[in-house]
């Protein structure tokens, strides 16, 4: 079977890693972005947690606080 690869975590995408390799940063507020639209659009996302998918309904979507925390090299 082939790997699979790990899925993207952008909460691992801290100031450090972006300063390092300038797509890091692009990556990282890619993400932001597109989860801030889907939850201004009323559309939930699809996050990887424990192990599985886990649909997070728009209301409970976490706009990005603590990725943006991670940019500020807290």
């Amino acid at each position: 079977m082939a790997d699979v690869p790990e899925p993207l975590n952008p909460e691992k995408l801290d100031a450090t890693s972006a300063a390092k390799d300038p797509l890091n940063r692009i990556l990282r507020d890619a993400i932001r972005e597109a989860v801030e639209v889907h939850k201004r659009m009323g559309n939930p996302i699809a996050i990887w947690k424990d192990g599985q998918v886990v649909i997070v309904p728009p209301e409970e979507i976490d706009t990005g606080e603590k990725v943006a925390e991670a940019g500020k090299g807290a």
